[in-house]
């Protein structure tokens, strides 16, 4: 009887929490639909960029490292393992202690009242749906606690227990569909989808070339062009911000003699330029894929920030997404002669939304997290000393130049004995790349054959021709900048300030 009682009561409490959820979604889903809120009224959503802002630099190196690319989904299946075990752990304790147990479902609901405050943009409508949906979920987990405690009590309560299970199941089943049906109800990208299907990437005068001999071909080597669905996305957002370039506007204030805004259709009027750029995440391990390269289509953001003449005390400039994330990025790169644009394209496409759309900034030999904003929407011309982006306060370093590095992409695993090939990629964005070495287990270093270099802002690829002889062999590469330094041994983790060392792989010959 009381194993029973435990899982209807565990049941009642997981009931009341969909049911929570799943009402609070769909309302959040109508007030997006009605109000065009710049808030995240989505209680799931806001809990979960709440908990990324209160990550750890060693935690997010740790999130990344494990699941790579796929950070996100690992986040939302954490944040249901977490509200599974607290909603059927308030549905045991509400057995006996009911007020308690209602008690602490409105404290959970007040802290993800607490998360929807926190997100940028956010007003008192933005908390209604959670108000109400954890309101409603206080009287489904009492009513059914009641009910469960009721048949409970009967001589012969199975039938009463049964339909405790079906409703609470139903319930469930219920709240879960709600959560669908409010990122549904939204209409959440709908918009934006159609506003990028109709968006024309403009043509430039000077388009960029990729020589054939920049990309050697080889199977298993990394492509010298990133495609656009396989390119890696890092960043902190749960949901991709939807902007719509009708509506989109970039601000520019700070240390400046004249504030100056500028909507898409002056931003598309100005002279664009393409650029080769290979954009590295700070997270990216030694030998990691957190890097990509491709053709970007924009404006100088040299050509805005001269229109806006930053003070002679001006050192930084703060980027912000319209979603509130920031990066700090020294305005002496983004005033100089590299290509540091306001990204309108992504090989000869639209941004994508996950990437960006409708502008995005991209700053070659920057880690991303000082520079490559996306949704960009305001540059506030600041001083390091008074401002700081996203990350710096969270552990990361202030200033983050690209390292050297190299990395193996063939051979892997197990080989043929006999003639083959070794061949990877290096980068050291804005320098380049001017050697490649490799060595085979203690033997000598090897000078790689580089591929052609079209730009020293993008990645360079290599290759080693390699009599394999059969057994198990280690493999390491480093690479020389364009500036001569070599790549260093010294094995550093991604925080503070990106990872170093040689990379090596394990070959078994056959």
């Amino acid at each position: 009887m009381t194993r029973i009682t435990r899982g209807v009561a565990a049941l009642a409490g997981l009931a009341a929490g969909a049911v929570t959820i799943g009402l609070a979604e769909v309302l959040a889903g109508l007030l997006v639909r009605a109000t065009d809120t710049l808030g995240t009224p989505s209680p799931l959503l806001a809990v979960g960029e709440a908990f990324v802002d209160l990550t750890p630099a060693w935690l997010k190196e740790l999130a990344i490292a494990t699941f790579g690319t796929a950070d996100k989904i690992a986040l939302f299946v954490g944040m249901g393992l977490v509200l599974v075990a607290v909603c059927a752990g308030l549905g045991i304790l509400a057995r006996h202690r009911t007020t308690a147990a209602v008690i602490g479902f409105a404290a959970v609901g007040v802290l993800a009242v607490i998360a929807v405050f926190s997100r940028p943009g956010s007003g008192l409508s933005d908390a209604l749906p959670t108000v109400v949906g954890t309101a409603l979920g206080a009287i489904t987990l009492a009513r059914l606690t009641r009910a469960t405690t009721a048949a409970a009590a009967e001589p012969d309560g199975d039938p009463s227990r049964r339909s405790v299970l079906v409703g609470g199941t139903s319930l469930t089943v219920v709240g879960v569909l709600g959560i669908v049906a409010g990122r549904v109800v939204s209409g959440a990208g709908d918009v934006v989808r159609m506003a990028r299907e109709a968006f024309v990437v403009p043509r430039v005068p000077n388009p960029v070339s990729v020589p054939e001999g920049a990309d050697p071909g080889i199977a298993g080597q990394t492509t010298y062009r990133t495609a656009n669905d396989t390119f890696f996305r890092i960043d902190t957002a749960l949901s991709v911000p939807q902007v719509d370039p009708d509506s989109w506007r970039l601000r520019v204030h700070g240390l400046v003699e004249e504030e100056i805004e500028i909507d898409m259709d002056e931003l598309l009027a100005q002279p664009l330029v393409e650029a080769l750029v290979t954009l590295t995440c700070v997270s990216n391990t030694v030998g990691g894929d957190l890097a990509g390269n491709a053709v970007w289509t924009g404006w100088p953001v040299r050509e805005l920030l001269a229109r806006a003449r930053p003070l002679p005390e001006a050192d930084m400039v703060l980027s912000t997404s319209v979603d509130g994330w920031t990066a700090g990025t020294p305005l002496e790169v983004l005033t100089d002669d590299r290509n540091s644009l306001l990204a309108v394209g992504m090989n000869g496409e639209p941004l994508p939304e996950q990437h960006g759309f409708p502008v995005r900034m991209v700053v070659p030999g920057l880690y991303g997290y000082v520079s490559a904003t996306k949704w960009v929407v305001d540059l506030k011309v600041t001083r390091f000393a008074d401002d700081e982006g996203y990350w710096t306060p969270r552990g990361w370093a202030e200033r983050g130049p690209i390292k050297t590095a190299s990395r193996i992409d063939v051979p892997r695993g197990e080989v043929d004995a006999g003639p083959g090939v070794i061949a990877g990629v290096a980068w050291a964005q804005h320098r380049g790349v001017s050697a490649v070495e490799v060595r085979v287990d203690d033997g000598d270093w090897q000078t790689a054959a580089l591929a052609e270099e079209p730009t020293v802002d993008s990645w360079r690829m290599w290759k080693l021709d390699w009599d394999a002889e059969p057994g198990q062999h280690t493999i390491t590469v480093r690479a020389t900048d364009g500036d001569g330094e070599v790549q260093t041994e010294e094995i550093a983790a991604p925080a503070p300030d990106g990872a170093s060392g040689w990379h090596s792989v394990e070959v078994e010959v056959r």
